[in-house]
């Protein structure tokens, strides 16, 4: 989100006359666009605005807490709400991939999550808005488009839900795959199950966070689910993709929190008995840290960082077995690529999957296309791939 929101501030920028300047010494305006999921990230704000008050002016934005406001109020100039920008047009970074923000804010208030706080409450952008945004993308030729929301689950605009939305997408013409961050495990319904399977320009990877394995310690974060019922979406989004797309390689991902408060190592080895069952091809994992603000403040954290840090590699262990198991699926298997970066001689894209990729090719200018590759090595973390003896068309 906060990625999207900067290209939304760069236009807003743009159209006053603003140009981007070589470093931070050069510049005369300093746009702070903070995230406040870790009070790391907020203390870093503070740092950089400490740094540059008495130099420049400075605009601040993005995910900030009223108590956050007024302490920087006396040294960043001026605070623009995000919802200022929802609806500008950005100056995208990407000539081949753009994200798109369908939804802001948040009505969960997870214990451990101040998004509620800083950005408000969930607000749906109009679906026909989105639509056309999404139609000037591909006459440009924008071959990866990323449906963007705190919760794209709930989004809703009349009687169009996340639902209808993907299938309104997924017709429109031309070449292009539909990616979307990040959902929620109580709103994941199983007409949204099957709408992503059967949707073809809807790609086969689906980011699921689960934040623990164990029901005490998801209703102390208030998630409004059980492991059970995580495992139950996880199944049926298998058995359909089975269904509808029985050859086609599907990859999932989540999100975990190790030491939350009061996590005892039971409840945090029931975390990687989940992860042994559902066999992630990737993880994102957080070490519970305080954030003013939030519920999870009051609670004691009693989990040692070192604590916190065993745990992390603990699981990372096991993802590592299970992606790489996956990626074996992978190995003489022709499919596409989106290449969107060339560097030291190699160029790198993406699967469908989300998979990364590492293409061996002596062809030129293929960033930003769709190519065919060969699927010739299976890593950890990547695979590798060469051009296939009969080259199809180039996208």
């Amino acid at each position: 989100m906060n990625y999207s929101d900067s290209e939304r501030i760069a236009s807003i920028l743009t159209k006053q006359g603003y140009q981007p300047a070589k470093n931070e010494k050069k510049a005369d305006l300093i746009v702070l666009n903070a995230c406040s999921v870790r009070q790391s990230a907020i203390d870093r704000v503070y740092g950089q605005v400490h740094k540059y008050y008495k130099t420049k002016k400075i605009i601040l934005t993005g995910c900030i807490l009223k108590e956050d406001r007024k302490k920087l109020a006396k040294k960043a100039n001026i605070f623009w709400d995000p919802s200022e920008y929802f609806e500008s047009v950005p100056v995208f970074e990407s000539s081949f991939s753009a994200y798109v923000p369908i939804m802001t804010g948040c009505n969960n208030f997870c214990s451990y999550c101040v998004v509620p706080y800083a950005r408000g409450r969930e607000v749906s952008r109009p679906a026909q808005e989105i639509i056309e945004e999404i139609k000037v993308l591909i006459k440009k030729g924008y071959k990866e488009i990323t449906l963007l929301g705190q919760n794209v689950n709930s989004y809703k605009d009349g009687i169009i839900n996340f639902s209808g939305l993907l299938k309104k997408v997924n017709l429109l013409p031309g070449h292009f795959w539909i990616r979307f961050l990040t959902s929620h495990p109580k709103d994941m319904s199983d007409e949204l199950i099957e709408t992503i399977a059967k949707c073809k320009k809807v790609t086969e990877y689906v980011h699921l966070p689960i934040q623990s394995g164990n029901d005490e310690i998801l209703e102390k974060m208030n998630r409004k689910y059980t492991a059970k019922h995580y495992l139950n979406l996880i199944k049926k989004i298998k058995d359909v993709f089975g269904k509808y797309k029985p050859r086609t390689i599907y990859a999932l991902s989540g999100d975990i929190i190790v030491g939350f408060p009061g996590e005892t190592r039971k409840q945090f080895l029931d975390s990687a008995e989940i992860m042994k069952r559902i066999r992630y091809d990737m993880i994102f994992f957080g070490q519970f840290s305080k954030r003013p603000g939030t519920a999870a403040t009051k609670m004691k954290d009693n989990v040692s960082k070192a604590e916190k840090v065993r745990r992390e590699k603990f699981l990372n262990e096991i993802l590592k077995k299970t992606a790489y198991i996956n990626n074996l699926q992978y190995l003489g298997k022709t499919l596409e690529v989106l290449i969107d970066k060339f560097k030291n001689g190699h160029y790198f894209g993406k699967t469908r999957t989300m998979k990364n990729v590492k293409l061996i090719s002596n062809q030129k200018n293929l960033v930003g296309k769709f190519v065919k590759v060969k699927i010739t090595k299976a890593n950890i973390w990547n695979l590798e791939a060469c051009l296939p003896k009969r080259q199809g068309t180039i996208k």
